[in-house]
């Protein structure tokens, strides 16, 4: 078994101040703009005050860029990491479809000149202005083709349609022409179902999870991954424990009433999962992981560090590495060998 490690979601922690210079005009430079944060709160929780007490607090923004990334990536044996925001995951949120252009276009610049430019160890994801769809076609492709970028990042959580609806479409045949991958990366829990919760660790215990399932329902019942046979889509930072879950739940649906309203399936639903266009995240802990291999297969699972927002990478990719339940071969390739193939990552 390598020793190596392919990190598939990291993130960083980026500021107002320093994505200011990063704009195009008429934004660039305007001080103006720091009145205000650049992209909304998540959805009402203090992610910071809520880890007071526990150790955290203030450690998240302390050593966050490149070189410091490095020196993590050396420690651990991480091979590569590709990088995803924190607070850009509130994208969806905004409601100025021009704001939202604008700032995935400075995010996307900083990010290239901060991280991917500092060493070809460290990639990203561009992050998609799904407010509109024709800008975010051509920031997709912008990314890729000029920021050396892997692919794009829906943060799906606010927009007024889910992930599969049809106004998206033209995002994921333009994933499709490059060859690259989108990634679903939820983060708020607001307008899920769980704004009468009173602390965050409810809301979290949920959020990221039926955040994917209600998106890749919508994805898989739309028809994307029909439409669009070489499309390869992330699902990243919920793991994997509802997976077979869903496949049970969408293959009953879909025996009742497929046929009239799934119309461009061409087979179960549950086989579009395991088919090799979805990937998820499993988390080192997740008791179920031998079952979710059975039923989806190990060349579909991987590892994704989290980091700044968790810092024990020594000890889980230890935890994961240590697991009797699980065989040497899928250890390699959770760890692996799966994020650098689907992401095609030399």
């Amino acid at each position: 078994m390598t020793d190596k490690v392919f990190d598939a979601d990291g993130h960083i922690i980026e500021k107002d101040r320093e994505l200011l210079d990063y704009f195009d005009p008429p934004y660039r430079g305007k001080e103006q703009l720091l009145s205000a944060s650049f992209f909304p709160t998540l959805d009402g929780w203090h992610r910071q005050a809520t880890g007071i007490g526990d150790g955290r607090q203030g450690r998240e923004s302390d050593d966050d860029d490149a070189v410091s990334w490095l020196r993590l990536m050396d420690r651990t044996g991480i091979e590569q990491t590709v990088l995803y925001p924190t607070g850009g995951l509130g994208e969806g949120l905004i409601k100025d479809a021009d704001w939202a252009v604008a700032l995935c276009r400075a995010y996307n610049n900083y990010l290239y000149e901060n991280y991917i430019k500092v060493s070809p160890r460290i990639h990203a994801m561009a992050l998609l202005p799904m407010q509109d769809a024709e800008e975010a076609v051509k920031e997709l492709r912008r990314g890729v083709k000029e920021l050396k970028m892997l692919g794009g990042v829906i943060a799906p959580v606010g927009l007024p349609f889910p992930a599969g609806h049809p106004n998206y479409h033209p995002i994921y045949a333009e994933a499709e022409k490059l060859d690259c991958v989108v990634a679903v990366h939820g983060a708020p829990a607001a307008g899920l179902g769980f704004d009468f919760f009173t602390k965050l660790i409810q809301a979290r215990a949920l959020s990221h999870p039926f955040s994917q399932i209600i998106h890749l329902t919508n994805i898989v019942f739309e028809g994307v991954l029909e439409k669009y046979p070489k499309l390869r889509i992330l699902s990243l930072e919920a793991g994997a424990s509802w997976v077979p879950f869903l496949m049970d739940r969408l293959d009953l649906e879909w025996d009742k009433r497929g046929k009239r309203q799934a119309p461009l399936l061409k087979k179960k639903p549950s086989e579009y999962l395991k088919g090799g266009q979805l990937f998820f995240n499993c988390d080192v802990k997740e008791h179920i992981i031998p079952t979710v291999v059975s039923m989806v297969g190990e060349d579909h699972l991987f590892y994704a560090s989290d980091y700044p927002h968790e810092r024990d990478q020594e000890e889980t990719i230890g935890f994961l590495r240590s697991r009797e339940d699980l065989s040497e071969r899928t250890k390699e390739k959770i760890l692996y060998q799966n994020a650098k193939k689907f992401y095609r990552s030399n």
